[in-house]
């Protein structure tokens, strides 16, 4: 069981991230930690942000997208809107994602066969001059 609230330490531990980290999404207002005089205390709600924010960049969100998408959960439609622009965004990540790997095969294919042809030639040299 999670407590209300997480030090910035706690948070890093749990989430492998920087202090940097947690304070920049806190800058670009995507997490709302309470203040404390110096100290940032984290609660549940910044910590479900904070995963999702995570698994975005993961998939290769932008930041701003994140942040919109996260806006959208309080807006009182049981986040119906939230999820459908969410699905939306992430279809299209997924065709990007798949385009991307798919002219990633061919380069390393074509790289394969380039480099086959640079050990034979390669060999050739080290062949002893037929006489």
């Amino acid at each position: 069981m999670h407590p209300e609230v997480m030090t910035i330490r706690e948070m890093c531990d749990a989430f492998d991230v920087t202090p940097r980290t947690l304070r920049f999404y806190e800058a670009k207002e995507l997490l709302f930690p309470i203040r404390d005089g110096q100290k940032r205390l984290f609660t549940r709600r910044d910590r479900g942000r904070l995963k999702l924010i995570l698994r975005g960049k993961r998939f290769g969100f932008a930041l701003e997208e994140i942040r919109q998408l996260l806006d959208l959960y309080d807006r009182g439609d049981q986040q119906e809107e939230q999820l459908t622009r969410t699905y939306k965004i992430a279809h299209e990540r997924l065709a990007d994602m798949e385009r991307q790997r798919d002219e990633l095969n061919v380069a390393i294919a074509e790289l394969k066969s380039q480099l086959e042809w640079g050990a034979e030639l390669l060999a050739s040299f080290r062949r002893p001059a037929a006489e």
